[in-house]
């Protein structure tokens, strides 16, 4: 199934934001789409003034950073100026425009206090965090802000002695260890992702929806806490009359109880249950799922409500998506904002007291759900 134009678009603007350049070739290849069709989605953007083109080359069109930066192996991008000390490294997985939007709220606070910012994207490998550390450490960086790839319970248990030996102050962002771990004492900022699950469910048990479908993309803590979330709030709701857990894509990992569906699968896991309403982690697959059943004659929201989790494009679709936007660049800047206490603080025998800060995401009501009515379902 095609993605949608204004979706492709958001990507390449979010890769570009990221690194601050791209060649054309790269981005069809990530897009997994034509070099034709990026020339003609560039062109269109060009023109609109959100980037710049050169030749095979295409660049932001945001100011230039205070750190230029230069391609390193393994995705990292680095400050070509020497290290002086007094930088923050910040290390995110590569490909997730969360996580960038949360990086732009990081750099926003760390430069407003003179910070010069060390960015190390972090590629689809196991462990591929702790050399890039190592590196920024190496290269003097005073402290550091970090989104490990945990995919698993096993990925954050890899990484725990590394992490809790770290001699410098860092701050996870959008990552909370598991209780009871030697990272449970580390501070933290997160969304406080049951509350999002719960806007969710409360917003479409007010319209009447009591049959409802959850899906989560990825095995990651967020999706991982979600599923927890909608199980206990579908279960404990006393409106809630039926709900369904899976996977919404084949590549989404091991599901245990779960199930890897296509949007197809989705559909027919909605018309099995009788629902009237699905919940889908993120917005990507969401938007799928909305052309997939118009491709089958259900109609968004007169047949079937649906709202994205992450609400990061879920607003461009032909439907606007009703969506729970976590606050991804507060939680940035929030993460900044302490970890600048922790370099500004005084260091001596009395260790700060370890933080662990949550923020609450917010719902935009779009055209996407409405009230139940007799001919829903």
């Amino acid at each position: 199934m095609r993605e949608p134009v204004d979706l492709r678009r958001q990507r390449i603007l979010a890769a570009i934001e990221a690194s601050g350049s791209a060649r054309v070739t790269d981005l069809a290849s990530e897009l997994q789409v034509s070099v034709v069709t990026v020339r003609r989605d560039v062109e269109e953007l060009a023109r609109e003034g959100r980037l710049r083109r050169g030749h095979g080359v295409v660049r932001s069109a945001l100011p230039a950073q205070e750190f230029p930066a230069r391609g390193l192996p393994g995705g990292e991008l680095s400050p070509s100026a020497p290290p002086d000390g007094h930088a923050v490294a910040v290390v995110v997985p590569e490909r997730h425009s969360y996580l960038y939007e949360a990086l732009h709220g990081a750099r926003s606070a760390l430069e407003a206090a003179g910070r010069r910012i060390a960015l190390h994207i972090a590629p689809h490998v196991p462990g591929a965090e702790r050399p890039l550390v190592e590196r920024a450490l190496a290269d003097g960086a005073a402290g550091l802000l970090l989104a490990p790839r945990w995919r698993t319970r096993a990925d954050e248990e890899a990484d725990q002695d590394w992490l809790a030996a770290l001699d410098v102050p860092a701050v996870l962002m959008e990552r909370r260890p598991r209780p009871g771990s030697v990272l449970h004492a580390m501070d933290s900022v997160c969304s406080d992702h049951e509350y999002g699950a719960r806007l969710a469910v409360e917003h479409l048990v007010g319209l009447g929806h009591r049959r409802i479908v959850f899906a989560t993309r990825e095995d990651s803590p967020t999706a991982r806490t979600l599923r927890s979330a909608f199980a206990r709030i579908a279960q404990e709701h006393p409106l809630v009359e039926a709900a369904a857990w899976t996977l919404s894509a084949p590549d989404a990992g091991p599901g245990g109880p779960y199930r890897a569906d296509t949007p197809g699968d989705l559909y027919a896991r909605l018309r099995a249950l009788e629902a009237t309403a699905a919940v889908l982690h993120g917005d990507v697959d969401a938007l799928m799922l909305v052309h997939h059943l118009a491709d089958n004659g259900v109609r968004v929201p007169e047949d079937c409500s649906v709202v994205a989790y992450d609400d990061v494009v879920a607003g461009l679709g032909t439907t606007p998506l009703t969506a729970v936007a976590p606050p991804k660049a507060e939680v940035g800047r929030a993460a900044a904002e302490l970890l600048l206490q922790r370099l500004d603080g005084p260091r001596g025998e009395f260790a700060p007291v370890v933080r662990r800060i949550e923020l609450l995401p917010t719902l935009t009501v779009r055209g996407s759900t409405r009230a139940v009515t007799a001919n829903s379902g």
